[in-house]
């Protein structure tokens, strides 16, 4: 039995990696709803602040995965308000709706990003002693991170008080990277090849650290999803997408035993990047 899934915001670093691995499975027939349209894909032009032009889209699917929304912690309250939480009441409406039973969820660590304000650079070491995981204290540490914080109560409500949608996976997710630079050297080489720094700097040996305690792969990261599409028991949940890596202080037991995550990445495993290994 095929899954109709509707991906919103799809043509970014996550909703890329969610079509790379998943868009070709016999399982899933995708459609995307994104502000502008791309050659090769089945898209929906609409805006998520703008609930008319969106609702159609939602007719016959069997999920969501909202994706869509202002993704930097540099965002104004404007671009927030507008593209982070009214663009999820939208998004949450149509879903109600139109009947749709399941709501994937593109929270982020951002939630509780000031514990990695409050420790950087020491929380980027193995041997730091914390441990986040989704019952500690919520800490935005941006309009971005509080819009998110804000979203996940939404849809918390929309679960427990409507028939739809009847499910809700929040993936409060790390550091997914675009396929060239989906390794824990990423932001490091990207910083290189924008003349940021040089190899060996300590500004490149800290942002080494910080992915390899940070970074979720692609491929963890669509397996992640697809672990909440298959899931029948959840009603509301958060989970934390990070691969397994040593240095993390993100939990994922909580993913391993509610929804079955077990990731096949660890940053530990690199000690250069590609074309140096």
């Amino acid at each position: 039995m095929t899954t109709n899934v509707l991906l919103t915001g799809p043509f970014g670093r996550v909703g890329t990696a969610i079509i790379d691995h998943l868009a070709d499975r016999d399982e899933y027939e995708f459609t995307y709803l994104n502000r502008s349209d791309r050659d090769g894909f089945d898209t929906v032009v609409a805006d998520v602040s703008n609930y008319d032009e969106i609702r159609p889209a939602f007719d016959d699917q069997d999920a969501v995965i909202h994706l869509a929304g202002y993704p930097e912690t540099d965002g104004t309250w404007k671009e927030t308000l507008e593209n982070n939480i009214i663009g999820m009441y939208n998004t949450l409406e149509a879903a109600k709706d139109a009947g749709v039973p399941k709501f994937v969820f593109g929270s982020t660590n951002h939630v509780v990003g000031m514990y990695e304000v409050e420790f950087s650079p020491e929380i980027y070491e193995q041997d730091f002693d914390l441990t986040v995981d989704h019952t500690s204290p919520r800490r935005p540490d941006s309009y971005y991170g509080s819009s998110k914080s804000f979203d996940e109560d939404l849809g918390r409500y929309y679960v427990e008080n409507y028939d739809a949608p009847e499910q809700f996976y929040a993936l409060r997710i790390c550091s997914v990277r675009h396929e060239e630079y989906d390794h824990p050297y990423g932001d490091a080489e990207h910083g290189v090849d924008d003349g940021d720094w040089e190899r060996g700097s300590d500004q490149y040996e800290e942002k080494v650290a910080r992915m390899k305690a940070m970074w979720q792969s692609r491929r963890d990261l669509a397996h992640q999803v697809e672990c909440c599409l298959q899931d029948d028991d959840v009603e509301f949940d958060v989970f934390y997408g990070v691969s397994d890596n040593d240095r993390r202080w993100f939990d994922i037991d909580h993913a391993r035993e509610v929804i079955g995550y077990e990731p096949r990445d660890n940053g530990e495993e690199w000690d250069a990047p590609p074309e140096d290994r």
